[in-house]
């Protein structure tokens, strides 16, 4: 069965404070936004993956992201994160009860639609989730017909295992490659990034 994803998003201007001052100020929305957009052209291209949900604080600032093929929710109040997550969730499984569904960080400009793929066909209907590269954090979480019960935050994957998610071992170095310092970003741009962020950071773009 095909899986629904969730995909939170701050107002770009105030997004990803770490990495302020990686480009120009004027533009420091603009990235934010080109990091989403790459993340989400790969995740709609993707083998299994039916619906994106994006669950916006401001969707007029992310509304381009719609070009994707992703649907854009206001997101309900300011409870964070994993409030957001819930909400998506909850709109998603109105519609399919018993659906897969997933919660997808926007922060990953890297990612390869194979990558994706293959970390659903691991977890395979199971509640799962891919670490990032420190091991700390966690970029995709996925549920079958049990609750997301997501955990994002500070020590992410040690409280998604501690939850009973299953920790994916596929590599899947593309999807393990969120964005939040600059190291990071710099990590991405050796991995390739989609068009968006290579046009505005002057990369050559290698994923397609």
């Amino acid at each position: 069965m095909d899986v629904d994803l969730i995909v939170p998003m701050k107002r770009p201007a105030e997004g990803k404070s770490r990495l302020r001052g990686a480009v120009v100020p004027d533009r420091h929305a603009e990235l934010v936004l080109a990091l989403a957009y790459d993340t989400l052209s790969a995740a709609t291209s993707a083998d299994g993956i039916r619906r994106v949900l994006v669950v916006a604080a401001d969707p007029a600032s992310v509304a381009e992201l719609t070009e994707l093929g992703a649907e854009i929710v206001t997101e309900p109040s300011r409870g964070g994160l994993n409030a957001a997550l819930r909400f998506g969730e909850e709109l998603l499984r109105r519609d399919r009860p018993s659906g897969l569904v997933g919660a997808l960080q926007a922060d990953l400009p890297a990612l390869r639609t194979e990558d994706l793929t293959a970390a659903l066909a691991e977890a395979a209907g199971r509640r799962a989730f891919v670490a990032d590269r420190q091991g700390t954090g966690t970029t995709l979480l996925l549920a079958g017909t049990r609750p997301l019960e997501p955990r994002f935050g500070e020590g992410s994957a040690r409280a998604h295992t501690a939850s009973g998610a299953t920790p994916l071992t596929i590599a899947a170095e593309s999807l393990r490659a969120d964005v939040d310092t600059a190291d990071d970003l710099a990590h991405v741009r050796t991995l390739g990034v989609g068009k968006r962020s290579s046009t505005l950071l002057g990369t050559p773009c290698v994923v397609m």
